[in-house]
């Protein structure tokens, strides 16, 4: 049985509260100053498609992209609006942090800032192996017809499915 693969889809409206971060970790909204750092760190732990996403993201005013940072290094960062208008995504912590609630805590700040921007619903893009997370985390779920190839992801130049 393959495992599911597409946009998912939550609602906005009532966001659970945030667990509690590890000692030392702050969430920030990224400023554009900091912009070489943030893609160097998206780059280095994730890659080209990722670091592009934010790229766009750190281009508005306010960013539309949160850190995690301990001890002045960024351990995690989570975007929305980047390939598409009320479009959650990317999102990424580093391997350490992982499972210390680190990136639900990103999700949920990313989210906040999109239902105070007028965002009644968030797509979360192309979910693979994440989707038992956004389904516990926020009760999402696959849209249909939101696999890659029918969705705004059919616009790459490449098609990587």
């Amino acid at each position: 049985m393959t495992k599911p693969c597409g946009d998912m889809i939550t609602s906005l409206t009532y966001l659970p509260e945030p667990p509690a971060l590890p000692e030392g970790v702050q969430l920030k909204r990224a400023l554009c100053i900091d912009r070489q750092r943030i893609l160097q760190f998206i780059q280095t732990n994730f890659g080209d498609g990722w670091r592009n996403e934010a790229e766009t993201t750190l281009s508005s005013c306010p960013s539309r992209c949160v850190l995690a940072v301990k001890d002045e290094q960024i351990i995690g960062f989570a975007c929305w609006d980047a390939t598409a208008k009320g479009m959650f995504g990317p999102i990424g912590v580093t391997e350490a942090c992982r499972g210390t609630g680190v990136g639900s805590a990103l999700l949920l700040r990313a989210l906040a800032y999109m239902r105070d921007e007028g965002y009644a619903y968030a797509v979360i893009g192309w979910v693979t192996d994440a989707a038992p997370f956004y389904e516990k985390l926020l009760g999402a779920a696959f849209i249909p017809g939101g696999e890659p190839r029918r969705s705004v992801y059919s616009q790459l130049v490449k098609a990587y499915w």
